[in-house]
């Protein structure tokens, strides 16, 4: 599957290579941040996304939950002017979970799923002045848990951003999915969305902040994770992206703590 996966990503990247050179729109990632902006690749293009370390400290009442994850991967194919299609794998996570009665502690390190997905821009691609997106997607459960979701999953997440002026954006990401139940058998109604502004601190450096609630009707347990990130992202080339962040959790339901590293790379 491994071999599979790679070997799609490599076609699709030699596929998307551009007989003649172009002017290309400016590079708009998907990291950092918890949002989604609306803007697509450009035609006959790819983008690597890859997230190169990811750490969450989760702590209940009964056990602390640590969980690294790294080449968090999707790559985004220009198909038209305002379609792209998307595929992402998380190629390895390893989860330490710590008993806090008796101080035992169990791991367990595994591969992640396949998402796979569309992009469809309805409104300025190029992600300027008001642009709106859509994103149907669906979750192909190759992997194996904790980091795999045992069962398929789909949804969907809408894309609205709007410039207020050369320096500042607003993005919103409205979002509904059928998610995979914590027991991986069957599927359940999960929705909620994220809203973020960023802004210009120099010519190649953007700060963000945002704020997600998501609402999770697990049979297990119903919950409402509500998260708050700061991040920043620096293009030293009009192709290249690195980024930082941290998510913090706003309330018992959510994460405690999510530092991250990433680069996204346009060719």
């Amino acid at each position: 599957m491994n071999r599979l996966i790679a070997a799609t990503a490599t076609a699709l990247a030699i596929g998307a290579v551009p007989a003649a050179a172009q002017e290309l729109r400016p590079l708009c990632a998907d990291r950092p941040g918890l949002e989604t902006p609306a803007c697509t690749v450009d035609a006959g293009h790819v983008q690597f996304e890859i997230g190169l370390g990811d750490w969450i400290r989760d702590t209940k009442p009964d056990v602390r939950t640590d969980t690294i994850v790294a080449a968090d991967m999707i790559a985004r194919i220009g198909l038209s002017d305002s379609l792209e299609a998307r595929i992402g794998w998380t190629a390895y996570g390893h989860e330490r979970e710590r008993d806090r009665a008796t101080g035992g502690i169990e791991r367990q390190a595994r591969t992640g799923d396949v998402t796979i997905g569309v992009k469809q821009n309805l409104r300025n691609p190029d992600g300027s002045g008001l642009s709106v997106a859509l994103l149907p997607y669906a979750v192909i459960p190759v992997g194996r848990g904790p980091i795999g979701a045992g069962d398929w999953a789909a949804g969907l997440t809408g894309a609205i951003s709007y410039e207020v002026n050369e320096a500042i954006q607003i993005v919103a990401s409205p979002e509904i999915s059928a998610a995979a139940d914590e027991d991986r058998h069957g599927r359940h109604l999960a929705y909620g969305g994220e809203f973020g502004v960023s802004g210009a601190v120099t010519d190649a450096i953007t700060a963000t902040a945002d704020i997600e609630l998501l609402r999770d009707a697990d049979p297990a347990a119903h919950t409402t994770e509500a998260l708050g990130g700061v991040s920043l992202a620096w293009q030293p080339g009009p192709l290249l992206q690195f980024d930082v962040g941290s998510n913090i959790g706003l309330n018992h339901a959510s994460a405690d703590v999510e530092l991250y590293v990433g680069v996204t790379r346009k060719f």
